[in-house]
């Protein structure tokens, strides 16, 4: 069994003091008492706390360091993200120390609880599809600690996201398929939990009412193309079958091409296919695919910018910014004559 980790939570309860006095004190400002300061670094010191903060350990002026915690690296998504999140620090003279969680929420939280409050600065976070618990980041709030989110955001936690537009972004892919003709549309969603799947899910859906049309059907799992196989094989299963497909993201929408070429239906002229994101690999699949490009890149740099203010204006207001998407229109939606 894993040893629970102390948190800086336990230590103010310890002391009957805020979490927030418990942070100040661990970091040395100016407006904690040294008495006070004495009694949090004895009682974390006798509660394990790590890390062990010392006299000559604490940052006194910040570090010039920010922490970005992603689910994945090997996705162009999230290398693009990471690319203006980096070019950005580096013009402000910010280093980045990046954690992966490989999309599991155990890691999320471990990463996050055994956070240095001393050795960075701030933190970006990208939230994984299996977290439910954030109490490990509302922690870091009560700390004082500058957090943004970006892409995938929790409702409850309230500090500032950086997003793209995913609503929007659901509607136009939807009106495309509509305006090429494509009644029978099924969706291909993300995880059930994620604030991203939801929003492009309503968006489908409501656009699907303005057009007085009926959902064939919604199947929720994970991002990969493996997925996107599975939903596939479940949507064509009954005698019924979509005559177009609206996938959560691009690998996914690659998964269902590649599904149907194996059970040769023509993609686009029997069985229209949209993703979303703009994926490299959504030029050269065939069909080349349709999708809705993502600012990935101005997502990296733009949480970036935020957080920073946020770590040089102690005030500095919650923001919520949603960049806008781009509709790029590929051979997978063309019915052809």
């Amino acid at each position: 069994m894993t040893k629970r980790v102390t948190t800086i939570k336990d230590i103010a309860k310890a002391l009957g003091i805020s979490v927030a006095t418990v942070s100040r004190a661990l970091r040395d400002t100016y407006d904690v008492s040294a008495e006070t300061r004495q009694l949090v670094l004895d009682t974390a010191s006798k509660m394990n706390y790590r890390p062990n903060f010392n006299a000559t350990g604490l940052v006194k002026s910040g570090t010039h360091k920010i922490a970005v915690i992603i689910p994945a690296i090997t996705n162009y998504y999230f290398s693009t993200v990471i690319t203006g999140i980096q070019e950005y620090a580096l013009e402000q003279n910010y280093q980045v120390m990046l954690y992966l969680t490989n999309d599991a929420a155990y890691w999320e939280t471990k990463v996050v609880r055994e956070l240095s409050l001393s050795s960075v600065d701030g933190l970006l976070a990208c939230i994984t599809c299996e977290t439910t618990d954030l109490s490990h980041f509302e922690e870091l709030i009560e700390a004082d600690m500058p957090l943004v989110f970006f892409d995938r955001v929790p409702e409850s936690v309230k500090t500032s996201v950086v997003v793209q537009d995913d609503y929007t972004g659901a509607c136009t892919a939807t009106e495309h398929l509509i305006s090429q003709g494509y009644t029978r549309i099924a969706h291909l969603a993300g995880p059930p939990g994620l604030n991203l799947t939801q929003q492009r899910m309503q968006g489908y859906l409501d656009t699907l009412k303005k057009h007085s049309l009926e959902s064939f059907g919604i199947i929720h799992s994970g991002f990969s193309d493996e997925n996107g196989r599975h939903d596939m094989n479940v949507l064509f299963s009954g005698a019924e079958t979509p005559d177009a497909i609206f996938s959560v993201n691009d690998r996914k929408a690659i998964g269902a091409i590649l599904w149907l070429r194996e059970h040769n239906i023509e993609v686009g002229k029997e069985v229209g296919v949209i993703g979303f994101t703009n994926d490299p690999a959504s030029r050269i699949i065939s069909p080349s695919l349709s999708t809705i490009a993502e600012p990935a890149y101005e997502i990296g740099r733009k949480s970036c910018e935020v957080l920073i203010k946020h770590i040089q204006k102690q005030n500095y207001p919650v923001q919520a910014i949603s960049l806008p998407t781009e509709l790029i229109v590929r051979e997978s939606t063309m019915r052809g004559s």
